[in-house]
């Protein structure tokens, strides 16, 4: 993955101001992923998104991500670092990019289900119930004792044997931390979700940049192309002189 230059940066962070969060996730995997046009990414496996977004984490703020929660036992704030790297090696990607399909089959039900890309995910999300979105657009086939039926008549055994084998498929796209509290010992599980993470991330950063520019551009009088070709060291090198002016 090529690094991306602070200008391209703070271009993706202005677009993903006005979007809503499946909008700033299809933004940051662009960035992520620039050898792949914008009508592929949606289509890959939800899982290939987030080993991609956990990469482009690691390239543009290093491999430690701090992360706060709250104790679901007894409220207490907890915060622990992860490694973004380590989180990229551990999540599979798959081979083929293609959406798999996976086969459940139990006590006389016969269903395949197609492993959920990231364009049913977003549009899943939109769906009053989500869960049964997703079930209803993913669903190729399912056969109870030589019979058709309609995702909504499948039993919750058949529904969990579904979720095991899409996991299976495609681990990287659910990350869930199971966190023990160090105050009640209790464990806490929690969704990591690593484009929001990014996101808070990017416009953190590029609100600090802009602020950098905007003293600099006093300061010297230098345009913004000119400030955001410098390296971040030599950036805060002129800001180190122009604090003791």
């Amino acid at each position: 993955m090529a690094i991306t230059g602070a200008a391209e940066l703070l271009a993706t962070w202005e677009a993903g101001l006005a979007e809503a969060p499946a909008g700033r996730a299809l933004l940051l995997h662009s960035t992520a992923r620039p050898d792949l046009d914008a009508g592929t990414l949606p289509v890959l496996p939800v899982g290939e998104r987030e080993v991609d977004l956990f990469t482009l984490r690691r390239a543009l703020f290093g491999e430690r991500m701090q992360v706060r929660l709250e104790c679901g036992a007894c409220g207490e704030d907890m915060e622990f670092d992860l490694d973004a790297g380590e989180f990229a090696r551990s999540l599979h990607r798959p081979e083929d990019s293609a959406v798999a399909v996976v086969q459940v089959r139990q006590e006389g039900w016969e269903v395949e289900f197609r492993v959920p890309a990231v364009a049913d995910l977003t549009a899943a999300a939109r769906d009053a119930d989500p869960r049964a979105a997703l079930l209803a657009r993913c669903l190729v086939s399912a056969v109870r004792d030589g019979t058709a039926v309609a995702a909504d008549e499948l039993p919750v055994p058949v529904q969990r044997r579904i979720a095991e084998a899409v996991e299976a498929a495609d681990p990287g796209a659910d990350v869930t931390l199971t966190i023990g509290c160090p105050e009640c010992g209790q464990a806490t599980r929690a969704e990591l979700d690593i484009a929001s993470y990014l996101w808070t991330e990017l416009d953190t950063w590029a609100r600090d940049v802009l602020l950098d520019v905007h003293l600099l551009a006093t300061a010297y009088g230098w345009t913004e192309p000119e400030i955001l070709a410098l390296s971040p060291l030599r950036r805060r090198y002129y800001l180190e002189l122009c604090a003791d002016v």
